[in-house]
């Protein structure tokens, strides 16, 4: 048809499978960073509601011991995003860290130290 336009024409097609394969890697790193501002947030509001960002700090010190030296019965992969702390944080590094639903605990105890700071200084 004279003037008329085909949808397949110009299409690229590796731009397409690139599309298909980024696209929902870009969805799950926004998902786990949202998650992991999440779990910012309820520490904070946590340590304020308590007045003791620093007994909070000391309480996720201990699990996270917990969590690098003993096996957390029942922990499987599809069961992590539900434990306050990673269950396998044993395993570190980037990439794991990257698409990881929890912040590391060390940031976690150090911005709830930076709270105590601001609260009682």
């Amino acid at each position: 048809m004279a003037g008329g336009s085909d949808d397949d024409e110009g299409s690229n097609p590796i731009a397409l499978i690139a599309t298909i394969i980024i696209a929902p890697i870009a969805a799950a790193l926004i998902q786990m960073s949202i998650s992991r501002t999440r779990e910012y947030m309820a520490d904070e509001e946590g340590g304020r509601m308590i007045d003791d960002p620093l007994a909070l700090a000391r309480a996720l010190g201990k699990i996270d011991n917990y969590a690098h030296y003993r096996v957390m019965p029942g922990a499987t992969n599809a069961t992590a995003h539900m434990c306050i702390i990673n269950p396998f944080s044993g395993v570190s590094g980037g990439l794991v860290n990257l698409f990881s639903t929890h912040p590391p605990t060390e940031k976690r105890i150090q911005r709830l130290q930076d709270l105590d700071r601001k609260l009682h200084h």
